[in-house]
C-alpha cells in the first residue's frame, strides 16, 4: 500500500494551551469540518471525541494527549490534543518532542495564563514553530488586541495578526482577513459550516489598513525584497506575503495570530488553512540528529529511502488490545511483522500490528512511512523516549527530560487479593507515565506513589480502581523534600577490613561543593598517575550515589552536589570494586554532615483569579501559608494575584479558596523552584522521620 499523501502534504501538529482555553473544543471543530466526525462533541457534556477517558468526561478536562488525524485541502493533519493542567505537563513535553508545529490556543478573556507560558517555553525549547489562535471571542470581556499585546509582553513572542475580529462578545460575527483584505462572516444557523466572504465593512476599513501595514512591517525583517518594495511604496502581492509568513514562522521569528470562537463554530476553517499554509511538513522540519553506538553524531533525512528510525513517545494501556506504543517515524519505512532494533536497550522488537489512531478508535494499517505518527501493538520492552531503528543501521535519537515528582502519598491495598493487582497496576501505570514514580519508604516500609500534583495522583488512584480493579487506602499527601549542602567539605576515608584470606581495602579523598540548582550529582574524577586504578572509579561513584539517596537531615534524597575524587590509594591484593563502593558510600555520608546540610522544599508559582470583593481575604490567606505576593493585575472585572507559596502549605487550597470567595475565585499553580525550609519546620520533619536515622 502506498502513502496516503506525499510527505510534503503531511502536518504533525499539537494543540496546546492553559486549562480551559478551549483546546479540546477547537480540536472537535477541526474534526467536524474535515469530515472526520459527523457530530460535534462538547467537553461540558462529556461527549468530546478527544476526551475519551472516563476521568476526562467526568471532570471536563484533558488528562492524556490523544492523537487523531484528518484531511484538509489534500493534506493529512495528524493532531495531538494535549492537556492544559500543569499536573499533566509530561504529556505536553513528550508530544512537543515529536511534533513539527503547534497551535497555541489562548482565551480572549484570560489572555496569556500561567500554563500557557509553560507550554510556550516547552515549545521554545524544542524549537517548534507556532501559530496562535485567540479563542472565545464571543465571551464577555473578550479582547483580541489585549491578547496580542500579552503574547509580546509575557511570552517575548513576535505576534503578527493575520486577522482581526468583526464585532466582539455577543456581536462577534466573523473575521477580517488582512492578507486578502476581505471579511468572512459566519451564518449562525449552519453550525459555522456556511459563511460568506464580503467586502470589509466601512467602519473596519481604517483599522484593517493599520493592521495590514503592521503585518507587512513585521515581514520586512523576514524578507528583504518585501522591505524594499514597502519602502518604495509598491504593492506587494499576497503570494509573497504568505511565503514570508511561512518563512518567519519556520524560523521562529514571527508568530501568526488568528481569532475565532470554536464553541460558536467561527474561525476554524481559516485556522485549518493557516495550519496547512504556515506550519512545516516533515520535509521542512528537516533532518533529525542522533548518535550511533559509538556516540558519534549521525543524521537521518525525512525520506522513505533512508534507514528506518522512529521515537516511541507514549505508552498506553488499552483494555481491549493491551499495550499501545505511539511512535513518530523520522525516516524510512516499516511494515507489520518487521523486526526492529531498540537502540536504547539493545534489544530486538517485532512490529506486531500497526494502527492509525482516531482518539480511542483504531484503524489497522500495513505500513508506516517517514513523517507519520501511529501506534504499534506487540512491543514488549519499549518505553517512552526510546529509539527504534533498522537493526543494520542503529541510531539513538535524543530522548526527553522528565520532571521530578513534587508530591507523594502512601498507598496500601485493602485486602490480600488487591495486593498483587496493586503492584501489577502500579508498574503498568509507571511504564505509561514517566512523571509518575513508585517506591518504598525506607523508614516505614510503606509503598509511596509520587507525581506532579494532587490531581495527578487522584487520577492514578481512580485508574487503579477502574482499570485494574484495585481497592486501596491512601494516606495524606506528602511533599517531595530534598536535601542539599551550603558549603565545601573534605573527607579522607580509609576502609580496611581483615577477615581470614583476602581482606578489603580502599582509601579515598573526596571534596564536595554546592552545585547549581537542577544539577543532581556532578561527579568529577581528578585521580592522576593511577593512585586508584580506573576500574575502581565507577564503584566509588556508585557508593556516592547510594549515600545520596538518604540525606543527613531527615533521610530525604540529596541533590545539587559536586563531588570531586582527588586522591587515594589501593592494595594490590585486598582492593576490589566492592571495597571502593563501600568507601565511597561511607565517605559521602560523613562529608555530607560537615557541609552544612539543609532541607529544600518545592515552591509553587500560584496565580489566583478573584473578584475584587475577596482580594483582601485571598492575600491574607496566602500570607498565612508562608506565601509571597509578587504582584496584582486587573483583567476585565477580576483581579489576578501572582505569588509564590511552598507546596507544603497548598494542600486542600482549592476547598479553602472556594469558601473564602463563595466559589467565585479560581487558581492555578506550577513548580517554580526549590528553596531551603525554615529551621522550625525542618526540625519537625526530622522528628517525624525519626531524625538522623540514616546519618
Amino acid at each position: 500500500m502506498s502513502r496516503q499523501v506525499p510527505i510534503g502534504n503531511l502536518r504533525n501538529i499539537g494543540i496546546m494551551a492553559h486549562i480551559d482555553a478551549g483546546k479540546t473544543t477547537t480540536t472537535e471543530r477541526i474534526l467536524y469540518y474535515t469530515g472526520r466526525s459527523y457530530k460535534i462533541g462538547e467537553v461540558h457534556d462529556g461527549q468530546a471525541t478527544m476526551d475519551w477517558m472516563e476521568q476526562e468526561k467526568e471532570r471536563g478536562i484533558t488528562i492524556t494527549s490523544a492523537a487523531t488525524s484528518c484531511s484538509w485541502n489534500d493534506h493529512i493533519i495528524n493532531i495531538i490534543d494535549t492537556p492544559g493542567h500543569v499536573d499533566f505537563t509530561i504529556e505536553v513535553e513528550r508530544s512537543l518532542r515529536v511534533l513539527d508545529g503547534t497551535v497555541g490556543v489562548f482565551c480572549a478573556v484570560g489572555g496569556v495564563q500561567p500554563q500557557s507560558e509553560t507550554v510556550w517555553r516547552q515549545a521554545q525549547r524544542y524549537q517548534v514553530p507556532r501559530i496562535a489562535f485567540v479563542n472565545k471571542m464571543d465571551r464577555v470581556g473578550a479582547n483580541f488586541f489585549n491578547v496580542v499585546k500579552e503574547l509580546q509582553d509575557k511570552l517575548s513572542a513576535n505576534p503578527v495578526a493575520l486577522q482581526i475580529p468583526v464585532g466582539k462578545e455577543d456581536t462577534f460575527t466573523g473575521v477580517i482577513d488582512l492578507i486578502d483584505m476581505n471579511a468572512v462572516i459566519y451564518d449562525e444557523t449552519s453550525k459555522g459550516a456556511a459563511f460568506e466572504t464580503i467586502e470589509i465593512p466601512d467602519e473596519y476599513k481604517e483599522i484593517a489598513r493599520t493592521y495590514r501595514e503592521r503585518l507587512i512591517e513585521a515581514l520586512c525583517d523576514v524578507d528583504e525584497s518585501i522591505m524594499e518594495d514597502f519602502l518604495n511604496g509598491e504593492e506587494i502581492d499576497n503570494r509573497r506575503l504568505r511565503q514570508a509568513i511561512k518563512k518567519g514562522t519556520l524560523s521562529l521569528t514571527v508568530t501568526p495570530v488568528l481569532c475565532g470562537s470554536a464553541f460558536k463554530n467561527k474561525g476554524v476553517q481559516p485556522l485549518l488553512d493557516a495550519i496547512v499554509q504556515y506550519l512545516p511538513s516533515p520535509l521542512e522540519a528537516g533532518k533529525v540528529v542522533g548518535k550511533d553506538e559509538n556516540t558519534q553524531e549521525i543524521t537521518r533525512r525525512p525520506s522513505d529511502e533512508d534507514a528506518f528510525a522512529a521515537l516511541a513517545f507514549k505508552v498506553m494501556n488499552d483494555p481491549y488490545v493491551g499495550q499501545l506504543t505511539f511512535v513518530r517515524v523520522y525516516s524510512g519505512v516499516v511494515n507489520v511483522g518487521d523486526s526492529v532494533y531498540n537502540s536504547t536497550t539493545g534489544k530486538k522488537e517485532r512490529m506486531g500490528r500497526l494502527v492509525r489512531m482516531f482518539a480511542d478508535k483504531r484503524e489497522e494499517i500495513k505500513t508506516l512511512y517517514a513523517g507519520e505518527i501511529a501506534a504499534v501493538l506487540g512491543l514488549k520492552n519499549t518505553i517512552t523516549g526510546q529509539s527504534l531503528c533498522d537493526p543494520a543501521s542503529p541510531i539513538i535519537l535524543e530522548s526527553m527530560d522528565f520532571p521530578e515528582p513534587v508530591i507523594s502519598i502512601a498507598i496500601e491495598p485493602k485486602s490480600k487479593t488487591d495486593q498483587e493487582k496493586l503492584s501489577g497496576g502500579l508498574s503498568r501505570l509507571s511504564m505509561e507515565d514517566p512523571s509518575f514514580r513508585v517506591h518504598s519508604d525506607v523508614n516505614t516500609g510503606d509503598t509511596l506513589i509520587s507525581g506532579m500534583g494532587e490531581l495527578h495522583l487522584e487520577i492514578i488512584v481512580d485508574r487503579l480502581k477502574r482499570e485494574f480493579g484495585v481497592e486501596a487506602n491512601i494516606g495524606k499527601p506528602q511533599v517531595a523534600y530534598t536535601e542539599s549542602i551550603t558549603k565545601n567539605a573534605d573527607e579522607n576515608l580509609k576502609y580496611a577490613k581483615q577477615s581470614g584470606g583476602h581482606g578489603q581495602f580502599a582509601h579515598i579523598l573526596i571534596r564536595i561543593e554546592p552545585a547549581e540548582s537542577g544539577t543532581g550529582l556532578d561527579f568529577v574524577n581528578e585521580i592522576s598517575q593511577g593512585v586508584i586504578p580506573k576500574e575502581y572509579i565507577p564503584a566509588v561513584k556508585k557508593g556516592v550515589e547510594e549515600a545520596m539517596l538518604t540525606g543527613p537531615c531527615a533521610g530525604y534524597p540529596v541533590v545539587d552536589v559536586r563531588v570531586v575524587l582527588y586522591d587515594g590509594s589501593f592494595h594490590e591484593v585486598d582492593s576490589s570494586e566492592m571495597s571502593f563502593k563501600i568507601a565511597g558510600s561511607m565517605a559521602m555520608k560523613n562529608v555530607l554532615k560537615k557541609a552544612g546540610p539543609i532541607m529544600l522544599e518545592p515552591v509553587m508559582d500560584v496565580e489566583v483569579v478573584s473578584p475584587v470583593d475577596y482580594i483582601g481575604d485571598v492575600i491574607s490567606d496566602l500570607s498565612s501559608r508562608r506565601g509571597k505576593v509578587l504582584g496584582m493585575d486587573t483583567r476585565a472585572d477580576v483581579r489576578v494575584i501572582a505569588g509564590q507559596v511552598p507546596l507544603a502549605e497548598m494542600f486542600g487550597y482549592a476547598t479553602s479558596l472556594r469558601s473564602l470567595s463563595q466559589g467565585r475565585a479560581t487558581f492555578t499553580m506550577q513548580v517554580s523552584h526549590y528553596e531551603s525550609v525554615p529551621t522550625s519546620i525542618s526540625d519537625n520533619l526530622k522528628v517525624s522521620r525519626g531524625g538522623q536515622s540514616h546519618g
